[in-house]
């Protein structure tokens, strides 16, 4: 591609993104922070009043008690926040009101498996709600649909539909929900050479019947053909995509009959293959952008949608920076910037349109496992020791607060209005001033 048509492209693919996200916003409530990663998908949420200093005491006002820990991050429909979490052997469902009262828990499962001695278990995959509804996937393979009242409406066992999971820690992909559609990655498989190693499905959101399912091949081997990210959905008006990542490949499905519209390899190069490079890290779109996060020092590739095959190499790769992607938390896109949290703390600002590195460095020495979320001109990381740092978006580094909450925390913050949501191990809290 040229650069006055890669130039022209860019700016088309911007207009499209602005119309899309002004249209969806328009459209959704501002009180409906529907799955994982927010309103549109992409981890960012308008800019919010919510203090940049607390603690476990101040500025919190709620602190509620759960029954057990997960990793899962909590979604906000008006009034309700519904979360998962493992209480004992059971999976529970529960709703709780922006007040701090809990308002139904019901026992979806039994099976709770935990993993990587407390940093993961069958309750790691999020909820999702559109206001009316409310959707959760476990790692047992449990998926159910509920009201926002507590009613169940339909329920299925993805492992006797799609297979049992073979999987080492534990099936952790939260499904994404689209016009209506839950798509679902499920990508794994025996340690062994069969190319046939994960299924993905879309199923009608309002009856859980399934709309097509395809199976996704790959030459990984080993622990490599186990994915703990989850999907995305890339819709900038003229290119939709249902992105999967996993399994040495990131790959854009068609959404309305998941053929595999384009694949890129090169992120586990079999030159110096790595048989233990699982991904753990999701993707994240922008404005004419999808980002790619690898694993353990990897590099992070840039894609341009409107490939076709296999875009590997090829005009269709924006950019690539070596040696600084997260392994675990998901990347923030934004129209100048794609911000990266690694596992350990160094934080990592690209620019978006050349992925040059404008700033790395580090907040502190704490593991961290939650993906980033950006409100106006401030974005959070979240460590598993349960500090939460705040920085200031922009090229330059600068860290306007640390917070610690005494506990630990594996779930991303969720940012509403005035409020910062935290679900740690413990507890669920409200953040704002007083």
């Amino acid at each position: 591609m040229r650069c006055g048509s890669w130039i022209r492209g860019w700016q088309i693919g911007l207009g499209l993104w602005a119309l899309v996200a002004a249209s969806q916003a328009s459209a959704g409530a501002q009180d409906l922070w529907p799955q994982w990663r927010g309103p549109e998908g992409t981890g960012i949420v308008a800019a919010s009043q919510f203090p940049s200093e607390w603690s476990n005491e101040k500025n919190v006002l709620f602190r509620v008690p759960l029954p057990g820990p997960a990793g899962s991050t909590p979604v906000i429909a008006g009034e309700k926040i519904f979360l998962t979490t493992a209480a004992g052997d059971d999976l529970h469902l529960m709703c709780f009101s922006t007040s701090g009262q809990e308002l139904w828990n019901r026992k979806v499962a039994t099976g709770n498996q935990t993993a990587r001695v407390d940093e993961g278990n069958s309750a790691s995959p999020s909820p999702i709600t559109d206001g009316r509804h409310v959707w959760a996937m476990f790692g047992d393979g449990s998926l159910v649909c509920f009201t926002v009242d507590g009613q169940e409406v339909w329920r299925r066992a993805l492992q006797e539909d799609y297979g049992k999971f073979e999987i080492q820690f534990g099936m952790t992909s939260t499904p994404v929900m689209h016009d209506g559609v839950l798509y679902l990655q499920l990508i794994h498989g025996e340690w062994n050479h069969d190319p046939s190693v994960g299924v993905l499905a879309a199923l009608d959101a309002a009856t859980g019947e399934q709309k097509w399912q395809v199976t996704r091949t790959t030459d990984a081997i080993s622990e490599n053909k186990h994915s703990y990210a989850s999907p995305v959905i890339y819709d900038d008006g003229t290119y939709q995509y249902m992105i999967c990542h996993g399994a040495d490949y990131v790959t854009g499905h068609d959404l309305a009959t998941g053929r595999e519209v384009w694949r890129c390899g090169g992120l586990n190069p079999k030159a110096n293959y790595n048989e233990y490079l699982r991904f753990v890290a999701s993707p994240a779109v922008g404005p004419g952008l999808i980002v790619v996060p690898t694993a353990k020092g990897g590099p992070v590739v840039a894609i341009r949608p409107g490939g076709e095959g296999d875009i590997t190499n090829s005009e269709y790769i924006a950019w690539t920076a070596d040696r600084v992607t997260p392994d675990v938390p998901s990347p923030v896109v934004t129209q100048d910037f794609v911000y990266l949290c690694r596992e350990n703390g160094i934080v990592v600002c690209l620019d978006a349109k050349t992925g040059e590195v404008l700033y790395n460095e580090r907040t502190n020495g704490h593991n961290h496992r939650a993906s980033p979320v950006l409100s106006g001109d401030r974005w959070l990381i979240t460590s598993r020791q349960g500090v939460i740092t705040v920085l200031q978006t922009g090229a330059d580094f600068k860290v306007l607060s640390q917070n610690a909450m005494g506990e630990p925390v594996a779930a991303s913050p969720v940012i509403m209005g005035d409020r910062v949501y935290i679900r740690s191990f413990d507890a669920l809290y409200a953040i704002g001033a007083k």
